[in-house]
């Protein structure tokens, strides 16, 4: 008689995705974190975190800061993927966890470009790139949030866009610019044509977070679900193995919009994150109300937005200088 060998449980960085995808994190997030895991078991000759403690975490960020040279935020989000392994994987709630010093990040002014400036690039931007580009001014979405956005959260009538899922797994709704509404409904007019050829080839569905999945097992097809802004090819979903059309790449728009800044001639370091900042900027310059472009921001707290008082085009913290008034 063959003995039947017990099944061998799951390994553990497996168990660390599972538990990822289970509490909703996002795949970037959990591709980083599963990374930063690996790197500490390496980093300790490959022994099991459980073994471990406070003094293994702090040499590996330490190693991190003082040898690779890591930015803060860098050596927080290890930290961060770290504390996540132990509580929720290992399940271990120890004191340590929560006496482990995260690195002060440094307060940074974000870059901000002048009216002007945003319209040199904006110029210089042209295309489905140029069209992101101004809703990441004249909405003050994320980079990924315009990149992620699906065609049902785009309010042509209403003039608005729900942004889902933003940052704190929060929704928000902000203007759709009357500017866009023509060039955004072309461009929904050329993306249902490609959604109707995927259809006729079985490959319209697209990704869906699993609760929604389970729910409504045929929506991943319908057209309200599709991306606005799509990959020019099929490519493979790296959690569940299917072959479908994903959104567009943000690198992309990074590299337009790097172009475009060149072109324009400016010396400042300009991102696509730069028109958010500039958005709320220009928003404060005109007069609106902190607490509003909170909202529109998706702030959690004022303090954030408190930040773009700093880098009015009105001087040092928008302050006009006595000098002015003699």
């Amino acid at each position: 008689m063959t003995e039947t060998r017990p099944t061998s449980s799951p390994k553990l960085l497996d168990r660390m995705r599972e538990r990822l995808r289970l509490k909703h994190y996002s795949i970037r997030t959990e591709q980083q974190y599963v990374q930063w895991a690996r790197r500490f078991i390496l980093f300790h000759d490959k022994r099991h975190p459980a073994q471990m403690g406070a003094r293994e975490v702090e040499a590996f960020l330490t190693h991190l800061a003082v040898v690779g040279k890591v930015a803060a935020a860098t050596q927080n989000q290890a930290l961060s993927a770290l504390l996540f392994l132990y509580r929720e994987v290992l399940e271990q709630n120890l004191p340590w966890l929560d006496k482990v010093v995260r690195a002060k990040r440094p307060a940074h002014l974000p870059v901000v470009l002048t009216r002007r400036e945003v319209s040199w690039v904006l110029e210089r931007m042209e295309g489905t790139h140029g069209l992101m580009a101004r809703l990441l001014y004249g909405t003050g979405m994320r980079l990924m949030e315009c990149v992620r956005l699906r065609v049902k959260d785009v309010g042509l009538e209403r003039g608005e866009i729900l942004v889902r899922d933003g940052k704190g797994a929060k929704d928000r709704v902000t203007m759709l610019p009357e500017s866009l509404v023509e060039p955004l409904r072309t461009h929904l007019a050329a993306r249902r044509r490609i959604h109707e050829e995927d259809t006729e080839k079985g490959m319209a569905s697209v990704y869906l977070p699993d609760a929604l999945a389970r729910k409504y097992p045929n929506a991943a097809a319908d057209w309200g679900w599709q991306y606005v802004f799509v990959a020019g090819s099929y490519s493979v979903d790296p959690r569940g193995g299917a072959t479908r059309r994903h959104h567009m790449d943000e690198k992309l728009l990074q590299r337009a919009m790097k172009r475009a800044v060149q072109a324009a001639g400016l010396e400042k370091p300009a991102t696509p994150h730069t028109l958010r900042h500039s958005f709320a900027t220009h928003l404060l310059e005109s007069g609106y109300d902190i607490r509003t472009v909170q909202e529109l921001l998706g702030h959690a707290d004022v303090s954030t937005t408190m930040i773009y008082t700093h880098v009015l085009n009105r001087g040092g913290r928008g302050v006009i200088s006595p000098l002015d008034n003699l």
